[in-house]
C-alpha cells in the first residue's frame, strides 16, 4: 500500500489476544501491558454458577480499556482433542442451533459481568469453525457474524489480515506459544511491511504447553512500545471497527 490506512500514520496493526480468561493472565499478562499502556483482548468463557464472583475481577480490566470477548461459554472443542471415546462429545455432535445457545448465553452472563462494554468480537475455542462431522458438517462462522463485529480464528504462520479483504469474521491469528522474542517481533514486523493487520494469541505466561516465557512477552511489548510511531496496537475490537470504517469509506467513494 502507498499510503497508510491506519491510524497516524502506521504502516501496520497488531492486536494481542488471550484466550480462555485465566487467573495467570489476570496476575501476569495484564499487569505487562497496563504497564506498557497497551490494550489487549481477554476471551472469557464465563462458566459455573458462581461466574460473577469468579470472574468478576475482569471489570477492572475492562476499566482499564481491555476489550472483554465471547469465546462461548462451554468452550467446545473437536472430540478429536479427547483422549477418550465418546461419540456424544465436541462439535461433531452439536447442531448450529445448540453452538448459538451457547454463544448467546456467554454473552448474557458477559453482558451481566460487564454491563458497560459495549459491542465485542467472538473467538472460536481451538481455532475450529465448524460443527457436526463429515456430510452434517456446516460452518458456524455465519453465527458469529449474525452477533458480533467480528471473530478470531486460527491461520497459517505469517499470514494476516488486510484492512480491506480480510472476512471480519474469520480473522487470520498466530499463536504465539513458545515462541521468543525475535520471533514475536519478527511476525508483527513482516505484518507492518505489508500494510497487514497481526493478531497475536496467547494462552499463559510461563505456564503450560501452550505458554510463552515472560521475556519473550515483555520482548515483544517493549517494541511494540517502541514502535508506537509506526504499529498501531489495540483490541480486536477497535482495529476490526477501524476496518469497517475504511470499507464503508471505500463504498462512500466508489459510489
Amino acid at each position: 500500500m502507498k499510503q497508510s490506512v491506519w491510524p497516524g500514520d502506521c504502516q501496520g496493526a497488531v492486536s494481542l489476544s488471550f484466550d480462555d480468561g485465566t487467573e495467570n493472565q489476570l496476575q501476569r499478562a495484564v499487569p505487562m501491558l497496563d504497564e506498557r499502556e497497551l490494550k489487549g483482548t481477554f476471551y472469557v468463557p464465563p462458566k459455573g454458577d458462581d461466574y460473577l464472583a469468579r470472574y468478576a475481577p475482569w471489570r477492572a480490566v475492562a476499566a482499564k480499556g481491555h476489550e472483554i470477548g465471547n469465546h462461548t461459554l462451554s468452550h467446545t472443542c473437536s472430540r478429536n482433542f479427547r483422549p477418550d471415546i465418546r461419540p456424544e462429545a465436541g462439535l461433531e455432535a452439536m447442531t448450529l442451533a445448540a453452538v448459538e445457545a451457547d454463544i448467546l448465553e456467554a454473552e448474557r452472563r458477559l453482558n451481566e459481568l460487564v454491563p458497560d462494554h459495549g459491542p465485542r468480537t467472538f473467538c472460536f475455542p481451538c481455532y475450529t469453525t465448524d460443527v457436526g462431522e463429515g456430510p452434517t458438517r456446516q460452518s458456524y462462522v455465519p453465527v458469529a457474524a449474525k452477533h458480533f463485529v467480528a471473530a478470531r480464528a486460527g491461520g497459517e504462520y505469517g499470514f494476516f489480515n488486510h484492512p480491506y479483504n480480510s472476512d471480519l469474521h474469520h480473522l487470520l491469528s498466530t499463536s504465539g506459544q513458545m515462541m521468543t522474542g525475535p520471533e514475536l517481533i519478527g511476525l508483527v514486523e513482516l505484518a507492518a511491511s505489508r500494510g497487514q493487520w497481526c493478531i497475536l494469541t496467547f494462552h499463559g505466561i510461563d505456564t503450560g504447553g501452550l505458554g510463552v516465557l515472560t521475556p519473550a512477552f515483555a520482548c515483544v511489548l517493549d517494541h511494540l512500545v517502541r514502535q508506537r510511531h509506526r504499529i498501531w496496537t489495540d483490541t480486536v475490537l477497535r482495529v476490526a471497527q477501524h476496518c469497517l470504517q475504511l470499507r464503508a469509506d471505500w463504498g462512500h467513494r466508489a459510489g
